[in-house]
């Protein structure tokens, strides 16, 4: 099997030099399928749709591989979209896993709002989406993927080379879907006032910060933050949960986490369901004092 990974590059002193952790994710994950070929953007300010998808399509016309993986990034998602949309192909979006199949490809992917996980077998030639962190990091020097990197020709369009535009980054300068510590807020803690309770948990941890989607659609925290379903899927080292209920929307983004410490005043919270540690407490009382240790604790060190 013939196959494509169109990679999204991390801006790095201003130049894009490193590949996202989603691409390095499905570079690895390639390796199941054989033949595999690194597409990357480079060149422009931002990514621009149509002018992308043409010269993808061109490549593609001419290369003819049989599947293409996209991280599904609001960028990845758009192009993928587009792309099968132009080439006539099946296409799969936000999809969590994807695996030979027979006659062609299955992928996984959740449904109403993460209440039932189905298997989709799709035909080649295909183009699948899938959700940053759905595999685990691989344990490459990144640089050799560099090695296998090439252009997407426009066949003599305007534009030469393409390159996605670069994601907004948390508050702190640390990626929300590449951070390996995460403290995350919901309604509990009552309004945008209180946030900087977790700002400060974070900054002593070096964590980036999160949100429910109650939260960011009340506009107490912006959409990026958002963990879940509808938001980021999120695998860091510890996930620290503060006043998030547990709705299935959200787990749906954030079960993957290797460590979950939920703090929570309602011990019949769904969140402790899922919790590798559990604190029934009031965060406006536990929360500063969570900092205070960790303060404590760096100073120490």
């Amino acid at each position: 099997m013939k196959l494509w990974v169109i990679a999204e590059s991390k801006l790095v002193a201003g130049k894009a030099k490193e590949l996202r952790r989603v691409s390095l994710e499905l570079m690895d994950k390639a390796r199941e399928f054989g033949d595999c070929m690194l597409v990357d953007f480079d060149g422009l300010e931002r990514y621009i749709a149509a002018p992308a998808v043409r010269a993808l399509a061109k490549k593609a016309e001419v290369d003819k591989p049989d599947l293409v993986l996209v991280g599904s990034t609001p960028s990845g998602r758009d192009l993928a979209a587009s792309l099968a949309a132009h080439l006539g192909w099946a296409y799969a979006g936000d999809c969590t896993d994807v695996r030979p199949g027979q006659g062609g490809v299955e992928v996984a992917r959740t449904m109403y709002a993460g209440k039932v996980r189905a298997t989709v077998r799709l035909s080649l030639p295909a183009v699948v989406a899938v959700r940053p962190n759905a595999f685990p990091l691989p344990k490459i020097a990144r640089l050799q993927f560099n090695e296998t990197m090439v252009s997407a020709g426009t066949g003599g369009e305007k534009v030469a080379f393409l390159r996605f535009e670069p994601t907004k980054e948390a508050k702190g300068g640390v990626p929300l879907s590449e951070a390996r510590v995460i403290v995350s807020g919901g309604r509990g803690l009552k309004g945008p006032e209180n946030w900087k309770l977790l700002e400060e948990l974070a900054r002593e941890l070096g964590a980036a910060l999160g949100a429910s989607r109650a939260v960011t659609d009340a506009g107490w925290r912006p959409n990026e933050e958002q963990v879940g379903q509808t938001g980021k899927t999120v695998a860091p080292d510890l996930y620290i949960a503060v006043g998030i209920s547990g709705a299935i929307q959200h787990l749906a983004g954030m079960t993957q986490s290797k460590t979950i410490v939920a703090i929570n005043k309602d011990p019949d919270a769904d969140i402790f369901k899922v919790a590798d540690y559990g604190v029934v407490a009031d965060a406006f009382a536990f929360v500063p004092a969570l900092t205070a240790e960790v303060k404590k604790s760096k100073a120490a060190a």
